[in-house]
């Protein structure tokens, strides 16, 4: 009985290394998935910060351009202005 009391403690403390290599395996596994989650996320910034980059330089060019139209627009109302002051001279 005394050997076999050995025999089931040597199984039980193989099984127990066993389990603790499983867990450390597990252990760097789940270091290496957030290695791999901290990647995507640098990824995800460096695109989300180009995409505001780029979206500030397109806002920026839609102001420009309105601006241009409004300086358009009035140099028009003038013209037009100036073309009815003519007429009304001419008449």
């Amino acid at each position: 009985m005394h050997s076999k009391l050995k025999q089931e403690i040597f199984i039980l403390q193989g099984k127990l290394e066993s389990y603790n290599m499983e867990n450390e395996n597990l252990r760097a596994g789940q270091t290496t998935d957030l290695g791999a989650v901290k990647h995507n996320i640098d990824f995800a910034l460096q695109n989300l910060l180009k995409i505001i980059t780029d979206t500030n330089l397109s806002i920026r060019q839609l102001i420009s351009g309105a601006m241009s139209l409004h300086l358009v627009t009035e140099v028009l109302k003038s013209t037009s202005k100036i073309s009815e002051a003519e007429a009304e001279k001419e008449q």
